[in-house]
């Protein structure tokens, strides 16, 4: 099932832009886990729309509420269904839609795949709307792995053309992490955060918006957790960031400048201090073979412009196959990339606690 994810913990996101909520089913989860709340809460409140000049106008309280699967704040053993209300939705911005696809939307595709019953209203169900039960599913994640040590932040490396400091791919650590997230926006470094709000607003104003990407590490995993080929590591994480609306790439390490260097210089030495077996540095990424090598995982996602945009542009008329002008109504992100770092964060912690699930000592 396209909606569904996983193995050991296994989450189902459900409901679509408009619906009267989004939410999701979480099997697996282990019993008589003491949930944060409150910090999951706030988790939400990051990716929530309304908050920030350079979000959607749209507001959402983005308030969980658990149906099944805990007791007295407690884990129980049974499947966890939570769900968020949409409370403030404006479907008639959407009419036009169902016959005259936005650029780069899932409109028309979803138009040929579902025979036209599709729900168009906010993009339905492949709206950035259902990243927030996504981030249930991670927040929950998130708290589980931190009880064994594992910890997951990421920040935004680029927007545009303006780039934040990295991380150190061999010493990234808890410590940089606490910096971001003391940010009210998500980077390492001020003055270039700051550069990338200025233009945010320079391309809302001019009614266009702009992509980035993000980088995201996870420490504290233990070497070999992961499987070969078709169950490795990248490919758990990819799948689940490409469950994220606009992401159109990722890479691991070094990536694709690895690929421009010579072997010399992409690999990695061994090195030990009697007890311990490390990397000199990090071009793997923390992965060799699809598992972990107990280095720092770190990758990146590219995120595309946000498609709605407030200029005309050119498309189609389904019914009658002429050509025609669309100018979009609703509410839309300049920017997509600054709500989706926490997006991101979930959907690594989904794919970390799933793979490790039966290797980690979970403490609590």
């Amino acid at each position: 099932m396209s909606s569904s994810y996983g193995n050991n913990i296994r989450i189902t996101i459900f409901g679509q832009s408009h619906s009267p909520s989004v939410g999701v089913c979480i099997d697996g989860f282990p019993a008589g886990f003491p949930v944060d709340l409150e910090e999951l809460n706030s988790f939400l409140q990051r990716r929530s729309p309304g908050n920030h000049s350079y979000s959607t106008k749209r507001r959402e309280p983005d308030r969980v509420e658990f149906l099944s699967g805990i007791v007295n704040g407690i884990t129980c053993g049974a499947p966890l269904t939570a769900v968020i209300s949409n409370t403030d939705i404006r479907s008639s911005d959407y009419d036009d839609l169902r016959d005259i696809p936005r650029p780069s939307h899932a409109d028309y595709t979803a138009h040929v795949k579902y025979a036209g019953f599709q729900d168009p209203a906010g993009g339905g169900h492949f709206s950035g709307r259902l990243t927030a039960p996504l981030c249930i599913a991670g927040g929950l994640c998130l708290q589980l792995l931190r009880k064994s040590g594992i910890d997951i932040a990421a920040h935004i490396l680029s927007i545009g053309g303006v780039t934040d400091s990295p991380f150190d791919m061999t010493e990234v650590s808890v410590a940089d992490f606490t910096l971001i997230r003391n940010n009210g926006f998500p980077v390492t470094d001020n003055a270039a955060g700051a550069a990338m709000r200025a233009l945010i607003d320079e391309v809302k104003k001019n009614g266009d918006s702009v992509g980035g990407v993000i980088e995201c590490a996870v420490t504290g995993m233990p070497a070999g957790i992961g499987d070969p080929i078709f169950d490795g590591l990248e490919n758990r994480i990819a799948a689940v960031i490409f469950g994220i609306p606009a992401v159109k790439g990722i890479e691991f390490g070094s990536g694709f400048h690895g690929a421009s260097l010579k072997g010399s210089e992409n690999n990695d030495s061994f090195r030990t201090d009697g007890k311990t077996i490390r990397t000199g540095t990090n071009n793997h990424g923390g992965i060799l073979g699809g598992i972990s090598s107990g280095m720092p995982i770190v990758f990146r996602a590219a995120l595309k412009p946000t498609s709605s945009i407030a200029r005309e542009q050119d498309s189609v008329s389904l019914s009658s196959k002429e050509n025609r002008k669309l100018r979009v109504r609703g509410r839309h992100d300049p920017c997509i990339v600054p709500r989706a770092v926490p997006c991101v964060e979930a959907a690594a912690a989904i794919a970390v606690c799933d793979a490790a699930y039966n290797n980690i000592n979970i403490k609590y």
